[in-house]
Order: structure tokens, then C-alpha cells, then sequence
């Protein structure tokens, strides 16, 4: 019987031509189903658990095991990115392509795009890449039908227009690369905060500052910059969370990492509604025809 490892070696193996070199840009292909190797003999191991580390050097990230365990769970049994997940659903189906290649830039634990991916009809090859380690070690572990890799999305080991669609959710973005490795006729999805999201987390941490409030101006702006938006569409209501979910959420959330203990303790005392306000930025490149 093949080892993870294995399994996930020859399934790379298959999509070796979408994959380029982070260090000189050439071409890859896999040996011995154990290292992804350029014609440059750069070469890369995958894990025990699947993944291919493709940074050049080691990154220390804030994003740990827990916070990812917490992620993952919040995700996948709170349903309060149920409606986004379904309205990206639609938005792929609506582009009527057929056995598409996905990349999810800044994947996390990959629990977005495995949801997403569910609900697309047909056969469709996941990419997933973040920086933190740990994320992609658990994606791996999870999700073993797609392909992950600890990557700088500021330099994708993904070829020049490889990708029908790249999402981008609660996440930095790297546009430039976004449209190095998009398809003429491929989108950019990117999932992007409003003001109301998670505001009641945000006046339990920070009542009576200007931290309790969300801008995104700069960020939407600056991706209407880099691509044409085609479509735009805004998914605000409050989600009923019990108290494992409220405790997920604390406990995945970057804006409650500071907070001494015991300082949100009421707010997960007992369930609460929490608002999700996300606008979904549907983009083409510029330059497309």
C-alpha cells in the first residue's frame, strides 16, 4: 500500500507541467515519488503528510497548530462562512468551465476551499498555498485530493496562466502574482472584511477605540486597481453561535490575540449572534481579451 507521501507524490506527478522552480523559475517533475526536482536540480521533499515545502528558507509565523485546529473547527461546524462559501459556489458555476484548476492563495488549513470545492459540480485539481507551515501540514493531513505547498504567494511555484480561478479569502494578496499565473480568461475571487465584520468581538476588545472599527477602502481600491471587477457582491447577516464556536473564534481570530486572560469571558458565556459582512470582489485581468 503507498504511504501518503506516495500517493500525494504521484498525484503532483500528473500536474508537474502547472508547477515552476520558486528558486530559477524552470521546470519541475517528480522523482522516486519523493522530492519535486527543476531542471535546474532544485529539488524539494515532499512530507510524510503529503505537502511540499517551497520556501527557500525557514518562516516563523504567529499561526500555530491551535489557532489552525480552532480555524478549521469554526469553519466547518459553526456555518457562519456558509452563505460566502455558497455564493463563490455560484460564481464558479456561473463561469461554466469544466475541470478548472483552483488555487487558494493563502489557504490556511484549506478548509475554505475544500467547502468550496464540494459544491462545484465536476472534477476540479485544488491548489493550496500559504506560508505558515502549520496550516499546510494540516491541510495535507485532511484534504489529501488536492495539492498543498508552503509557499510565498509573493513568488507562486505555479506557472504563468495556470489557474482558471484564484481565491483570495481573508488573506493578504500578492497581485502581481495573481495575474502572472491567471488565465486570460481566468477570475480572481477575493473575499474581503466590511465594516461589520465580527463587530461584536471587536466592541468586546477594543469598546471606546477606533479599533472598533473596519475600513477596507484601501484594499478594495487597490484591487480595482489590478484587475476589472466583474461582479461584486456583499454577504452581511448575524450567525447564532454557541459557545464552542464563540471559543473557536476567539481563539482563531488575530484581533484577540493580545487580550489577557479572562477578559472575554462573557463573551462566550452564552451563545450570541455574530455578524458576518464580507464583500466578494469578482476580478479578470486587465489586460484579458
Amino acid at each position: 500500500m503507498m504511504k501518503k507521501k506516495e500517493k500525494s507524490a504521484a498525484q503532483v506527478s500528473e500536474h508537474a507541467a502547472l508547477i515552476r522552480c520558486p528558486i530559477c523559475g524552470g521546470e519541475m517533475h517528480v522523482e522516486t515519488l519523493a522530492s519535486l526536482v527543476c531542471s535546474n536540480s532544485h529539488a524539494f521533499d515532499f512530507s510524510k503528510q503529503g505537502y511540499v515545502n517551497m520556501l527557500n528558507k525557514p518562516v516563523t509565523t504567529q499561526y500555530d497548530q491551535t489557532l489552525f485546529e480552532n480555524r478549521r473547527d469554526f469553519i466547518l461546524e459553526s456555518g457562519f462562512y456558509s452563505r460566502m462559501h455558497g455564493v463563490v459556489v455560484d460564481i464558479i458555476h456561473h463561469l461554466g468551465t469544466d475541470d478548472m484548476t483552483v488555487l487558494d492563495a493563502g489557504s490556511g488549513e484549506g478548509s475554505h476551499m475544500e467547502r468550496i470545492l464540494a459544491g462545484v459540480e465536476g472534477k476540479h485539481l485544488g491548489f493550496g498555498i500559504d506560508i505558515a507551515k502549520e496550516g499546510i501540514l494540516m491541510a495535507a493531513k485532511n484534504y489529501p485530493d488536492s495539492i498543498w505547498f508552503v509557499g510565498d504567494l509573493a513568488n507562486l511555484p505555479l506557472k504563468d496562466s495556470s489557474c482558471d480561478v484564484i481565491l483570495n479569502i481573508l488573506s493578504p494578496a500578492n497581485y502581481s502574482e495573481f495575474s502572472r499565473v491567471i488565465k486570460p480568461d481566468g477570475v480572481v475571487i477575493k473575499v474581503v472584511p466590511q465594516s461589520g465584520y465580527l463587530g461584536e468581538l471587536r466592541e468586546a476588545l477594543y469598546r471606546d477605540t477606533d479599533k472598533a472599527e473596519y475600513d477596507n477602502a484601501g484594499t478594495v481600491s487597490l484591487f480595482e486597481e489590478n484587475f476589472e471587477v466583474l461582479e461584486r457582491v456583499q454577504v452581511k447577516e448575524k450567525v447564532m453561535l454557541d459557545r464552542a464556536a464563540l471559543a473557536n473564534l476567539i481563539h482563531m481570530s488575530p484581533l484577540a490575540w493580545n487580550h489577557e486572560a479572562g477578559e472575554l469571558d462573557d463573551f462566550i458565556s452564552e451563545e450570541r449572534p455574530v455578524t458576518i459582512d464580507l464583500e466578494i470582489l469578482v476580478g479578470r485581468s486587465a489586460i484579458s481579451v
